[in-house]
């Protein structure tokens, strides 16, 4: 059952309680699967960016408690990458499981920086990746402070 809040809504007392919760690193999984494989037989590089971005419009449920869809889509918020690096340890092949442990180290008036570290179904590092994004409002483009309930979120995804 949602409770709400004094405003009466319901989801706006559930990102509060959100935002007053310790969230650690989030962690996802998927599979590899054959289109993500070069004719090497392991996966194409730039796949793991694919993954990076797929793992972080994931991740929104689970640090803020609302889909990525509903941010861009309801809210016409955007969080285009400005900055990437990343480091290749290991490769992935066909039938693997990665392991995406995910973090936000931080937290500015419009930007985040998200962390990235794959592993592989025996542990094995793989991947690290670092993406600074900034907070975008859909209509115009125009880079906008992060709203205090998302970022107030965000800081408590912390490495540990």
């Amino acid at each position: 059952m949602i409770h709400e809040n004094s405003n009466g809504s319901p989801f706006l007392y559930f990102l509060k309680l959100i935002s007053s919760t310790v969230i650690m690193a989030v962690s996802l999984t998927r599979r590899v699967d054959w289109p993500m494989i070069d004719p090497a037989q392991v996966v194409y590089y730039p796949v793991y960016w694919d993954l990076a971005h797929r793992f972080f419009e994931e991740s929104w449920e689970e640090i803020c408690g609302v889909s990525y869809p509903v941010i861009i889509n309801e809210h016409r918020l955007g969080l285009p990458a400005v900055s990437t690096s990343s480091t290749h340890h290991s490769p992935l092949r066909y039938g693997d499981t990665v392991h995406c442990r995910l973090w936000v180290s931080k937290v500015g008036k419009s930007s985040t920086v998200w962390n990235y570290s794959f592993t592989d179904h025996t542990g094995r590092l793989v991947w690290t990746g670092e993406v600074t994004t900034v907070c975008v409002d859909l209509d115009s483009f125009e880079s906008v402070e992060i709203p205090s309930i998302f970022a107030d979120a965000l800081r408590k995804c912390g490495e540990n």
